[in-house]
């Protein structure tokens, strides 16, 4: 018989679109089953410092619709420790919290998994990240969001771009992965898109606008944070001096990607992977990832998780896609 009689959940380090509806459906996937769920405040550092509420179902009541996370989120040091995991450890002792839902990307995973493997207490994740950057789930919650605020974002710069003959180049999120660049510059139209996966040179981007057509309005280049041509401002200076005739500016979107009233397809999917992760920690799972791959749930280890993405198997048909319908 299970011994699980409640249920901690928190969401740490950077904050998603969709994590309020994941919490949601944790709370209320818990209470179907009868069971108690305890709320921990800002991350792992609310674990250490035993920052805990009682939730129910009125706590999580028209929540699914908003940004950010009621449970706050905060990077924590301390948990890298083995004192401090010794320490959150015991406050769920004292406070008898049977199982734990986590809820965030790599580093949330990676803390998640060593704790799991130190301490006999049930660890599930959901994968609460814009970045897209995980193994085992085709989709991460937020990602659709960002996109969408991305794309809905440089339509808008397009807009004044077509009105003044511009280039614009966009840097958008992805310090190590270049997926929110990938897909919603494709969905753009950009003419370029530079992602760290790729290692496309300045050099090649350079080429490609020479040799691009020359009637058109306006030219939009997405790039990602991390790029190793060192973001939008770098990029833009030398196109300056390469292309002296342009009119160039630059829009760095920042942290209106992580912001916003999460898309219906995040709010399904993390209200999906919620009961999911509440009715594997009652099947006795444990140090394991719920995702979504072809529709259906699975369960992914922590260790496999973190392991991005192939780069190798997904970037060269996507920037050849873009390539060709940039012409």
């Amino acid at each position: 018989m299970n011994k699980i009689k409640n249920i901690g959940v928190l969401t740490s380090g950077g904050d998603s679109p969709g994590m309020n509806a994941a919490i949601r459906a944790v709370v209320r996937g818990s209470l179907y089953y009868k069971l108690e769920v305890t709320g921990i405040l800002r991350g792992y550092d609310g674990l250490i410092n035993a920052d805990f509420i009682s939730m129910d179902g009125k706590s999580v009541a028209n929540i699914i619709q908003r940004g950010g996370t009621i449970l706050k989120t905060a990077r924590c040091d301390e948990f890298r420790t083995k004192e401090g995991r010794a320490k959150a450890y015991q406050n769920l002792v004292d406070h008898k919290i049977d199982a734990l839902v986590v809820i965030g990307g790599d580093g949330t995973f990676t803390g998640a998994d060593i704790f799991s493997k130190e301490y006999d207490i049930p660890v599930v994740g959901l994968p609460g990240t814009i970045d897209n950057d995980l193994e085992g789930t085709d989709l991460t919650i937020g990602y659709d969001t960002a996109i969408n605020t991305v794309v809905n974002a440089v339509d808008k710069i397009r807009d004044t771009a077509e009105s003044h003959d511009r280039l614009f180049i966009v840097e958008v999120m992805g310090r190590d992965s270049g997926l929110i660049a990938l897909r919603s510059g494709i969905g753009v139209g950009a003419e370029a898109i530079l992602i760290p996966e790729a290692k496309t040179s300045v050099d090649e981007l350079i080429t490609r606008l020479h040799h691009g057509r020359k009637d058109k309005a306006s030219k939009i280049i997405v790039v990602a944070e991390g790029d190793e041509a060192g973001g939008a401002y770098k990029v833009g200076e030398v196109l300056k001096e390469e292309f002296p005739s342009y009119d160039i500016r630059i829009s760095v979107l920042g942290h209106i990607q992580r912001g916003g009233k999460p898309s219906c397809m995040d709010r399904v999917l993390a209200s999906r992977l919620g009961v999911a992760a509440v009715e594997g920690l009652l099947e006795g799972k444990t140090g394991v990832m719920a995702g979504q791959i072809n529709r259906e749930i699975v369960f992914t280890p922590f260790f496999k998780a973190i392991k991005h993405i192939d780069a190798a198997q997904i970037t060269p048909a996507w920037l050849r896609l873009a390539e060709i319908l940039s012409l």
